[in-house]
């Protein structure tokens, strides 16, 4: 990661330093590698230590300076293995590796290619920004393939404490993680240039890599406006709870249900009382009624009675079996006194959980196979108008995905996220998908409600900021005034153009490093 080429004339002003580098033999690239990965998965929420991550890809830059394209393969594997055994511990909770191992070793071997890449480019000019650039790749082909893709686990999603953050208002995901990889592979690059005794422009080109994304993240922050243009809303979120933890935790489905009604009956004993604020809108989770409310009659009734209780409307997270072509999740409209008058079903589903890819390929390796759903997706998003506000849905996995939560945004004042992480226990998945919820609010410029069955349930403000959260396993109910704003950032008027740009140079990049390494090839022959 410098701004010169390995092997250069004896011109070179400063005498080499007798300095071992952390990359300089196959040993210590193989430990810095995975120690970067160890040390980019340590930055991720719960931890606030997201300055690890530019640490991380310092020495994972290191690790990949001057090697071929197969090394760089290599290096980025195990990389991506100290990152993403421990990150996606929660995938194997309740059925064991069959899911964790398989998924963290293929996500490792997509990151690879993006490292082999970088390993081409990391001798050239300018190489932290190719390197950067490249990493904005991956990323974009992570999130989209296979089966839709697997986004978590981008490095934007690492930044919702960090100095970083602000930059998702401009350009997203993509910026936020070109700006801390190029942070990273510029420390590399100043530590190859000092301890080679490069000239000094190579030392200042690779200091202004380091320098400038922090200090275009400093101008930026806070660039997000909090200031309710759209008016303000009292919003209730309903964490009701589960029966038990694991996958069984829907057995009993009324048993979830009833809890939901419950704590919204005694919010609105509550709000009689005068000891809560009378909620203009309701959110209720995802999979809070199991039962579909459209056929069954006693869950239509519950419903109907808890909002004519707390005299809002709720959110309904709902399984609806009832309407061809199949089983949707979905989340329906509950006026007081009318019942549902609109519905959103879920456009993101999660692959082999509520679906189930090449089931019958997977059912030789494990009976749990069985277990995974056969929903159909939604075609399109859907705006609630709920009393003041005009609420964006992105139901639990779909935050993910940039360009779901970018079509939900428009047209709303407000963004909810309904989610139900039960499956996933005690685990750091909740809180991982909660920095999540954080970047949305602030790439956006909206007040996010999230409401979980069993946690944690939030209410983040248009920066990012947390004002309120349960804990995991706890019935609760969480009341606030929110902001609702009309306003749109520049990273939604952009839209998923800075991603392609990002994705276009660094693919320029790596073809221009792939005809200079043949060239040298040709003249050393």
């Amino acid at each position: 990661m410098t701004g010169t080429e390995p092997g250069e004339p004896a011109a070179v002003t400063a005498p080499a330093r007798r300095v071992r580098l952390p990359g300089r033999d196959t040993s210590a690239r193989v430990a810095a590698s995975v120690v970067g990965g160890v040390l980019w998965y340590l930055s991720f929420p719960p931890r606030p230590v997201w300055w690890l991550a530019p640490v991380a890809f310092a020495l994972l830059g290191l690790a990949v300076y001057g090697r071929r394209a197969r090394a760089g393969f290599g290096y980025g594997f195990l990389f991506g293995l100290g990152f993403l055994i421990p990150l996606l511990h929660w995938t194997g909770l309740y059925v064991g590796v069959i899911a964790w191992w398989p998924l963290s070793a293929f996500e490792a071997l997509m990151m690879a290619v993006g490292v082999a890449a970088i390993a081409v480019v990391s001798t050239l000019r300018g190489a932290p920004v190719w390197a950067a650039l490249l990493w904005v790749g991956d990323e974009a082909l992570r999130a989209r393939v296979p089966f839709g893709g697997l986004p978590w686990g981008k490095v934007a999603f690492g930044q919702p404490d960090g100095i970083y953050v602000s930059l998702a208002a401009l350009g997203g995901t993509p910026l936020v993680g070109f700006a801390v990889t190029l942070t990273g592979f510029g420390v590399a690059a100043l530590v190859i240039a000092w301890t080679k005794g490069r000239r000094p422009v190579a030392l200042i080109g690779a200091g202004l890599a380091v320098v400038l994304p922090v200090a275009a993240a400093a101008a930026t922050w806070p660039l997000v406006g909090t200031d309710p243009n759209a008016g303000t809303a009292v919003v209730a979120a309903v964490q009701g709870n589960v029966p038990r933890l694991g996958l069984d935790f829907n057995a009993q489905r009324r048993a979830v249900l009833d809890n939901h009604v419950r704590e919204t009956e005694q919010l609105a004993a509550q709000v009689a009382a005068g000891r809560a604020r009378q909620p203009d809108l309701v959110i209720w989770p995802e999979n809070s009624s199991d039962i579909d409310p459209y056929v069954n009659a006693d869950a239509y009734d519950e419903i109907s009675a808890a909002a004519a209780a707390i005299k809002a409307p709720i959110s309904v997270g709902a399984v609806v079996s009832s309407q061809a072509p199949g089983p949707k999740n979905t989340a329906i409209l509950w006026e007081p006194g009318t019942g549902p008058v609109d519905q959103y079903v879920k456009r993101q589903l999660q692959p082999f959980g509520e679906t189930m890819p090449w089931r019958s390929f997977f059912a030789h390796f494990s009976p749990d196979v069985a277990k995974a759903g056969n929903f159909v997706a939604g075609t399109k998003p859907v705006v609630f108008g709920m009393g003041p506000a005009k609420v964006g849905l992105d139901t639990c996995y779909e935050v993910a995905f940039d360009s779901v939560v970018r079509d939900s945004v428009a047209g709303s004042t407000l963004l909810a996220v309904p989610t139900n992480n039960a499956t996933f226990g005690l685990s750091e998945m909740s809180y991982q998908q909660l920095a999540m919820d954080s970047e949305r609010a602030v790439e956006h410029g909206r007040a996010v409600v999230v409401a979980a069955t069993s946690g944690v349930s939030a209410i983040i403000q248009p920066d990012g900021t947390i004002t309120q959260q349960t804990g995991l396993f706890t019935a609760a109910t969480l009341v606030a005034t929110v902001p609702l704003r009309s306003t749109t950032t520049l990273a939604d008027r952009l839209g998923g153009w800075p991603e392609w740009v990002l994705v276009a140079a660094g693919l320029l990049a790596l073809a221009f490093g792939i005809t200079t390494r043949a060239r040298r090839r040709d003249t050393a022959n």
